[in-house]
């Protein structure tokens, strides 16, 4: 089967989350409007997140992983996962589940005219620190990036791989997304999504890299928008014979 799309899920100590994100992405791949698989991206967990993993690609031949050798980050885990995708678009979910596998309907619905459809939690069930914090975080970015976008950090999206792609790797990333494909002159959205409490595991964001990080990313994006090389070219250069090499999956990712 040719997929379609690719859903990546980062991981890192989700041990109390693996077997339910098996289950709910199960449930849309089967009633996806188009061929689905999942890619999970073990991001140096020291649980034993990993292996669970393992136990549910060796059965369920929907599922690919790859794993990093210690942990790097959830823009690392995001860019990694990028580059290894090979279907048409990239979604993106959190391990958590405090969004929904099945709303990626909703995005799907949208993508076609858009490079970009993220979602919007429009009814938050998080704590009221949190929720503060990322209105304020969201608030400062959109003034920086003017891309628009009332939920940037929403875990729930659908970006065209060749967009994906031209995405230059920095921390920090998945804050910018929307903003970094205005940078290639593409086309966002947001949809109004479910959102729910989380029911395991512990969140991996506090106050420091909820609002005070994200505030100097901010900066670096503005040095990266003023530097950003963005062109087109009327006739494509292709090298004859050229060959791209296959990509492996369930693979152990040793970054450099």
């Amino acid at each position: 089967m040719t997929h379609t799309l690719t859903i990546i899920i980062p991981v890192y100590n989700e041990e109390g989350n693996i077997l339910r994100v098996e289950k709910e992405v199960q449930k849309y791949i089967d009633i996806a409007s188009i061929p689905v698989k999942a890619l999970f991206v073990n991001d140096g967990s020291s649980d034993s997140s990993l292996k669970l993993i393992k136990e549910v690609v060796s059965k369920n031949s929907n599922f690919h992983y790859l794993s990093f050798n210690q942990n790097y980050g959830l823009s690392s885990a995001i860019k990694a996962s990028f580059d290894h995708v090979r279907t048409s678009l990239v979604g993106y979910i959190d391990s958590d589940l405090q969004t929904s596998p099945m709303d990626f309907g909703l995005l799907l619905a949208e993508i076609e005219d858009h490079e970009l459809v993220t979602g919007v939690r429009s009814n938050r069930k998080d704590s009221f620190k949190k929720n503060l914090t990322s209105k304020i975080a969201n608030t400062i970015r959109r003034t920086f990036t003017d891309d628009g976008m009332d939920d940037t950090g929403c875990p729930l999206k659908i970006i065209k791989t060749e967009y994906a792609q031209r995405i230059p790797m920095f921390k920090g990333l998945h804050r910018f997304l929307p903003a970094m494909i205005l940078l290639q002159k593409g086309r966002i959205k947001q949809v109004p999504i479910k959102h729910f409490p989380r029911t395991a595991g512990t969140p991996k964001f506090g106050l420091r890299n909820r609002l005070i990080k994200p505030l100097f990313d901010c900066f670096a994006y503005l040095w990266m928008k003023k530097s950003y090389i963005n062109y087109q070219t009327s006739h494509p250069a292709t090298s004859a014979g050229a060959v791209k090499s296959p990509v492996e999956e369930n693979t152990e990712i040793l970054p450099n």
